[in-house]
């Protein structure tokens, strides 16, 4: 049933002005366009970010609540944000729509998100902390 959801809401929100998408699925609303460089895959990027899964009110994860942003290499992460975050130039924030193959799959991860999952995750790019 979840991926019958995500395939339905990202038909339907393909639609809506400003949604943009890619080749692989992923789409993206631009919130605010920053001015900065952009990241390639290799880099490690702070952002801050929250995490819900379709028609959650409450974020299953948040670097916000934490008021503390996150760093990680953009190749060590979901499909979706290695691509959605290169697309976004440093001070940028977006919204992603991730699909679940660019999730975590049909086996989903942990107790928090089932299989199938569409993901929709508020990032904002502070900073590239290494290019490699």
């Amino acid at each position: 049933p979840n991926i019958d959801q995500c395939n339905s809401f990202l038909s339907q929100n393909a639609k809506r002005e400003g949604v943009k998408q890619t080749a692989s699925g992923l789409q993206y609303e631009v919130i605010k366009e920053g001015t900065g460089a952009r990241p390639v895959d290799t880099s490690v990027v702070k952002v801050h970010y929250e995490g819900f899964l379709l028609n959650a009110t409450r974020p299953f994860d948040s670097s916000r609540e934490r008021a503390e942003p996150t760093q990680f290499p953009l190749n060590g992460v979901i499909r979706g944000w290695t691509e959605g975050v290169q697309l976004m130039t440093v001070g940028s924030r977006y919204k992603f729509y991730v699909p679940y193959q660019l999730g975590y799959g049909e086996q989903g991860s942990g107790e928090v998100i089932p299989g199938g999952s569409l993901l929709i995750f508020d990032v904002e790019l502070i900073e590239i902390v290494k290019s490699n």
